[in-house]
């Protein structure tokens, strides 16, 4: 602004200057502080428009930092959330008793005894299933403890 302010100045002297006739000049200098009024009052609103889009910037910007610091918060536990540091447990059902229990998990281990009825249960940590060789009871060949299929 002081560069304008400087510039009205020069702009005045210049004008009382080279201008003989008093009427004249003070007819130029309403009718340039007039046109000058105006400029500023438009710069002005500018201005306060502009400042008014980078609040409503600022604050959606802070919006979007608090959501990608939640998000972070998500995603640094995450792994927690998904992997127990205890181990991973393991839903087992009984098919002879229909007894429900929990083991960890342990890909070497190909079978367990219900804690309940004390029969063996074959594990298949694959999870492939051939649904034509398994019967109701959960056996997976005719060869298990308590089938009815010996």
């Amino acid at each position: 602004m002081g560069m304008l302010k400087n510039e009205y100045k020069s702009f005045l002297d210049d004008i009382e200057k080279n201008m003989k006739d008093k009427e004249d000049l003070q007819y130029v200098k309403q009718r340039f502080a007039s046109f000058l009024d105006i400029v500023l009052d438009q710069m002005d609103y500018i201005m306060d428009y502009k400042q008014d889009e980078i609040a409503k910037l600022e604050s959606t910007q802070n919006r979007l930092t608090s959501q990608i610091n939640q998000m972070q918060q998500v995603i640094d536990h995450i792994e927690e959330d998904i992997y127990s540091e205890d181990g991973f447990d393991f839903e087992i059902v009984c098919p002879y008793c229909n007894y429900e229990f929990i083991i960890d998990v342990d890909e070497n281990k190909t079978e367990v005894k219900c804690p309940e009825c004390q029969n063996i249960i074959e594990l298949d940590w694959s999870g492939d299933v051939d649904e034509g060789e398994q019967n109701q009871g959960g056996c997976q060949g005719g060869n298990c403890h308590g089938c009815h299929r010996l």
